[in-house]
């Protein structure tokens, strides 16, 4: 049967590839397809389909089964590993239906048996097997969109989550320091010495974000004690060290009733013991409460001393320590960085952990340039 005629409204243009050996079928199936505004190309075998698609990338294929040098079995293979998404209509023989049912199970979309009697089935068959195409192209499209606004969001998200904490954090800070630089410096300079004493990059991350909280006790803190020009009172002084407790106290998440849950100081701190399972608040509710502890014990509030204290919060103190001190307040001048790394070596063994210490100078050049970048 011959061709019909080219329906008025032709469907938009796509390249369709016929494979067939008779070469009396695959000119007419070519040129039917041409007429109704496709764009179709032939090839005599699978193999010469495959060439011709590398060169010529088709929208669809139409195959024979029964071909020489490479059947259709092992052209639609070969089709679908290389170009998943491309329709695979088969164009098989009465007998070698069987056969056109396992090329389906291989990855074709769907068979036209010849002879051809009704050539408005093969534009039909073509038409569904483009438009399914079509709807897994704009599935995937609408996939990946999806995936990449989730994936925005996600980050958009985690950005207002640091910004509060940076927020929280300064908030303490500017209590006694105008810039509230202090905190951005403490963040950086735990996330370096972080991953100089073996945390994974991720943990570092989350460090560095958690340790600009390490002082946000001083909210609880009056002015006239937290801006006191002079030497505290013993009462004072006690008073001052509860920043760690208020802080812990903030940054806690409640399990139950808060009026009637008190601090437990031993279970905060073994939760350091997997800091891989730390939420930022958590990690940053153990160094509020443990970062001024000292390596002899002679610190609070807990009096912990050596690797019982939690090696975030050993880092913590260090890096304070070090950037207060060149730091200006109103009840201190900033001291030299001369000075600054004197006083943090004399510390050694005493105040800080020999270790961290050791990291600490290794890579002095960073935390200066951190120092310079973040300046008051």
């Amino acid at each position: 049967m011959r061709p019909e005629n080219t329906p008025a409204n032709a469907p938009r243009k796509h390249r369709i590839l016929v494979i067939e050996d008779q070469e009396e079928i695959r000119d007419l199936i070519a040129n039917y397809l041409n007429e109704q505004g496709y764009e179709a190309r032939t090839a005599e075998n699978g193999l010469d389909g495959l060439f011709i698609l590398e060169q010529w990338p088709a929208d669809l294929v139409t195959v024979d089964m029964n071909m020489p040098i490479m059947n259709g079995r092992d052209f639609i293979e070969k089709a679908v590993a290389r170009w998943a998404e491309m329709p695979i209509v088969v164009v098989s023989g009465i007998g070698a239906v069987e056969e056109a049912v396992e090329a389906i199970r291989l990855g074709a979309h769907d068979f036209i048996t010849k002879p051809i009697e009704n050539f408005s089935l093969v534009n039909n068959t073509i038409e569904r097997a483009l438009e399914a195409a079509e709807l897994v192209r704009q599935n995937r499209h609408y996939q990946a969109n999806l995936e990449k606004m989730v994936e925005q969001r996600t980050y958009e998200l985690q950005e207002t989550k640091r910004q509060l904490l940076y927020s929280l954090g300064k908030s303490a800070e500017y209590r006694d320091n105008e810039t509230g630089r202090h905190v951005i410096r403490v963040g950086e300079i735990c996330a370096l010495l972080g991953k100089a004493c073996g945390l994974e990059d991720s943990l570092c991350k989350t460090f560095g974000e958690a340790a600009p909280l390490h002082d946000i006790g001083k909210i609880g803190i009056s002015d006239t004690i937290l801006l006191k020009p002079g030497k505290l009172t013993a009462e004072e002084w006690e008073i001052m060290k509860s920043h760690c407790e208020i802080g812990c106290n903030i940054l806690r998440h409640y399990s139950t009733d808060p009026d009637t849950e008190e601090l437990n100081f031993p279970e905060i701190i073994s939760m350091a013991d997997d800091l891989g399972k730390l939420t930022i608040l958590e990690m940053a509710m153990v160094i509020a409460l443990c970062h001024h502890e000292k390596w002899d014990g002679g610190g609070y509030p807990c009096q912990l001393s050596g690797m019982d204290i939690p090696l975030i919060a050993r880092i913590v103190a260090v890096v304070d320590v070090y950037d207060a001190l060149s730091s200006d307040r109103p009840y201190k001048k900033p001291l030299s960085e001369e000075v600054c790394q004197q006083i943090i070596r004399e510390g050694s063994g005493n105040h800080f952990d020999p270790e961290i210490i050791d990291r600490f100078f290794e890579n002095i050049d960073e935390i200066m340039a951190i120092k310079k970048r973040w300046m008051d």
